[in-house]
């Protein structure tokens, strides 16, 4: 098979990576990629949502797949730009439809499916310019922390957890009628805050069928201990220690038997990831109970770095099922080792950085994986491109061993002002 893959980060490295490891990918391009991606097929300058330039470039190299990396296109409706035409419809894309990938693009909207399918989720409420005194006036009847979430895509920047009802008033007013995050913010959600320990959970299904897949937790803060300001992720662990088989039997019956089958029941066509972030809360009669944040439409960054290299069958002959509707025949294949991602950002991120240093020692790393997320290549050096520049992976017979040696290995990487959290997984020591 002739593959196209979309994307340009450390996930779209880890999927080129996996993908062809498979005796069923003949030919990978990866649009546009990067300076890692270009190990294991050949990058091509298409933009993501240059849906014109994709179904030329797809006819004229005879791609008989599509992979969707990042979450723009999905929402955009490239599902739905390939079945209707006539050229491009017997070409499958693994990827949501529009409608399916709203469940990422409208925080509101995934509110509501939540609602009304059962799913357990904090209480909320949306607003937007024609009710901005009814939502300052609800933030008065909550007790803070108070969670504002834009609706929209807002580049993982969107969502504001306020100590008190000033500032939740304040950001809301910020939100709504300054735009603080664009069209993304004319809608926002205000939620309960759930207090408890956030891990990941991620589905593969074709709309009727599912195969669940390792879990994980990633790390936001920049800082050690979890303190500072957010980011994109600054690495993650898997399996989970907490999110043992009790757990992930409540996660199964509650949250992921009632979204695929939400789905079917409202008709959204969903061949795809879910990617499904949880709370782990303690309920005052002292269960534990799964309680979700968010889905996500494709996999997560830095999770696909920590999640595929701990897939030991096919995902190609995975996505050739889920294709033809027939998931429920695949059988995927865990590695039982944990692991652990470390991410290894620029200096200044998740503020300013500068971009263009050149990066040393990659080929000196033996004992990790490391996949690109934000660089380039230019006259034959490998330079920084981003500010989560590295994704570096390893195996251990548990959590403190992998995340050892993924710090091993990133002290053989040099580029000027490397930084990195050596505390990933602290909480599990």
């Amino acid at each position: 098979m002739n593959i196209l893959l979309l994307g340009s980060g450390g996930r779209e490295h880890a999927f080129a990576w996996k993908m062809s490891q498979s005796p069923l990918c003949k030919k990978l391009y990866i649009a546009p990629g990067n300076a890692g991606t270009g190990q294991f097929g050949e990058n091509v300058a298409l933009g993501v949502n240059d849906f014109a330039a994709i179904d030329q470039f797809v006819l004229t190299n005879k791609v008989d797949m599509v992979v969707v990396g990042p979450e723009d296109p999905l929402v955009n409706g490239i599902y739905d730009y390939f079945t209707a035409s006539p050229t491009l419809n017997k070409i499958p894309v693994i990827g949501p439809s529009k409608l399916g990938a709203t469940l990422e693009g409208s925080k509101a909207f995934a509110k509501l499916f939540m609602v009304k399918h059962g799913i357990p989720t904090a209480a909320y409420q949306e607003f937007s310019a024609h009710n901005l005194e009814a939502g300052l006036d609800y933030i008065d009847l909550q007790t803070p922390p108070i969670v504002l979430k834009a609706d929209g895509l807002a580049a993982g920047k969107g969502v504001l957890i306020c100590e008190s009802k000033e500032e939740a008033k304040a950001e809301l007013r910020e939100m709504i009628a300054n735009a603080k995050f664009g069209k993304a913010s004319a809608k926002v959600v205000i939620e309960q805050f759930l207090k408890g320990i956030e891990f990941s959970v991620f589905v593969l299904t074709d709309g009727t069928n599912y195969k669940i897949l390792p879990n994980a937790k990633d790390y936001k803060r920049i800082g050690e201990g979890d303190t500072g300001l957010n980011t994109g992720g600054m690495g993650c662990i898997s399996p989970v220690p907490f999110v043992e088989e009790e757990l992930m039997k409540k996660v199964e019956e509650r949250v992921i038997i009632p979204t695929v089958e939400g789905l079917k029941k409202d008709k959204i066509v969903y061949k795809g990831f879910i990617y499904i972030g949880f709370m782990q809360t303690v309920q005052p009669n002292g269960t534990t109970e799964p309680m979700v944040i968010e889905y996500n439409c494709r996999m997560g960054d830095p999770e696909t770095e920590i999640v595929f290299p701990r897939i030991k069958s096919d995902l190609v002959k995975h996505f050739v099922a889920l294709a033809k509707g027939e998931l429920q025949n695949e059988v995927i294949e865990i590695d039982e080792r944990a692991a652990a991602t470390v991410i290894v950002a620029s200096g200044g991120y998740p503020e300013n950085y500068e971009k263009g240093k050149e990066i040393t020692g990659l080929d000196s790393v033996k004992n990790s994986i490391v996949f690109h997320a934000g660089t380039k290549t230019e006259n034959g050096k490998v330079l920084t491109n981003g500010g989560r520049v590295l994704a570096v992976t390893s195996y251990g017979k548990d959590i403190q061993e992998a995340v050892a040696t993924s710090n091993a290995s990133i002290e053989k990487i040099g580029f000027e002002g490397k930084y990195y959290r050596r505390d990933i997984g602290w909480e599990f020591k």
